[in-house]
């Protein structure tokens, strides 16, 4: 029986060569010399110290910049709530997303069987497996979720006939 997956993730190498990227745009930026910066990429997650607000929402823009344009989307960054460190300076803690939330999953689901189309999805873990009877089915599928603002970056992979 035809199938494919519904996945959620994040090329982790793109992130780390945006993360160089905007690191070296800051250190070359006229308005950012004289000031202390930081961009550092975690496991899974990216903390950004900044000498002020302006410099932080700066660096944050340039960061979506290059990310956006190695392929990896905005959605995937859940922005924690900005922290004052010593001396002014803004601190903020970046989480990368990766998988499908069980609340996110059943919320496709939902949107899946409203269509009536005749496809069976199903969560498995941090994904979401659709499988049918008729290919025609499943793309069927792919291009509503497309369509949708799902707050997360979605991957249609492992179409099996």
């Amino acid at each position: 029986m035809p199938s494919f997956d519904i996945v959620s993730k994040i090329d982790l190498q793109e992130v780390d060569n945006a993360v160089n990227q905007t690191r070296k745009e800051v250190d070359q930026r006229y308005d950012f010399k004289g000031t202390h910066n930081e961009i550092n990429l975690k496991k899974e997650a990216i903390d950004i110290l900044a000498a002020d607000d302006y410099k932080l929402q700066a660096i944050i823009d340039i960061l979506k910049g290059k990310l956006t344009r190695r392929g990896v989307s905005a959605k995937c960054l859940d922005f924690g709530k900005p922290e004052t460190a010593s001396a002014g300076a803004m601190r903020q803690h970046i989480t990368l997303v990766q998988g499908i939330s069980k609340e996110k999953g059943k919320e496709i689901i939902k949107m899946i069987k409203e269509t009536k189309l005749k496809v069976q999805p199903q969560i498995m873990e941090d994904e979401v497996r659709v499988s049918g009877k008729k290919i025609d089915d499943l793309q069927d599928v792919m291009q509503l979720l497309k369509g949708k603002d799902l707050d997360i970056e979605l991957q249609y992979v492992n179409m099996r006939s």
